[in-house]
């Protein structure tokens, strides 16, 4: 079987409801093997509860979800061991040492202790925290905090990479490293599921985007077979095209003339 047409995830008719609101409407999505999905969307648009959902972090959904051909509805966690996440707000446990840390989330993976040790010391250099990978992670900048939270999702070397924003607080040097990391894991076969706000970084980095509007897909497809659906030429710009978000200059422009009220009387 080809790695492209290896499925490694299937949403069919994904629905969600909170309360009277309704979150997810019918979504479908198959994800291949080797694939970096860029899943995109306005805030509100569904795109966290899709992937809490299929982490099995909520339930009470409508549809069928499948990763790596099992029902997850069914009940059984032996596929998360297979799955790396990096959430948007991770609560890490700040009285643990980076380390220790990384030690604990490799063993909940099913490492083996000394494994997990030798492999995180390991990793921890290569991302330049070899010095503080005794210091408690409460201590740690949100740029130090966010690198080991991406170790952690790679330590066990999974299968499907769930990421939201997880550039949020890296330098310019971390991101390049991130970006070549995301390619040579999707060339040696991982999935990467990759939500961010960030459009030229998810321009960049994915090879298929997905945009989510009001909890229903309007567009599927490579970067090249969503420029022929907009007039325009960038990511943002298809993004606000197809959102129906057209106000960027005005409000913008709203703003600068609001900010330079009285300004220049007070220079008389």
């Amino acid at each position: 079987m080809k790695m492209e047409s290896e499925k490694v995830l299937s949403l069919t008719d994904l629905t969600m409801n909170y309360g009277p609101k309704r979150v997810l409407n019918g979504v479908d999505l198959d994800v291949f093997k080797g694939q970096i999905i860029g899943y995109i969307g306005p805030n509100g648009a569904g795109k966290s509860t899709t992937v809490k959902i299929m982490l099995g972090l909520i339930d009470g959904f409508e549809g069928k979800v499948e990763i790596f051909g099992c029902d997850i509805s069914e009940g059984n966690p032996d596929y998360k061991r297979r799955i790396g996440y990096v959430p948007e707000n991770a609560e890490a446990y700040d009285t643990l040492t980076a380390l220790e840390y990384l030690q604990f989330t490799g063993e909940l993976y099913g490492m083996d202790n000394s494994d997990a040790k030798e492999k995180a010391l390991r990793l921890l250099n290569e991302f330049d925290l070899e010095d503080v990978a005794h210091k408690r992670l409460s201590s740690f900048s949100k740029g130090m905090k966010q690198k080991t939270l991406i170790i952690s999702s790679l330590l066990h070397d999974p299968d499907l990479l769930f990421l939201d924003e997880p550039l949020s607080g890296l330098d310019a040097n971390s991101i390049m490293i991130i970006q070549e990391l995301l390619a040579q894991l999707a060339a040696q076969g991982k999935t990467i599921f990759y939500s961010s706000h960030i459009m030229d970084l998810v321009e960049k980095i994915s090879n298929r985007i997905v945009l989510l509007v009001e909890g229903k897909v309007v567009a599927d497809g490579s970067f090249t077979e969503l420029q022929a659906l907009s007039e325009k030429g960038t990511l943002s710009d298809i993004f606000n095209q197809l959102t129906g978000f057209t106000e960027n200059k005005t409000i913008a422009e709203r703003v600068v003339s609001i900010v330079g009220e009285g300004s220049h009387d007070a220079d008389l």
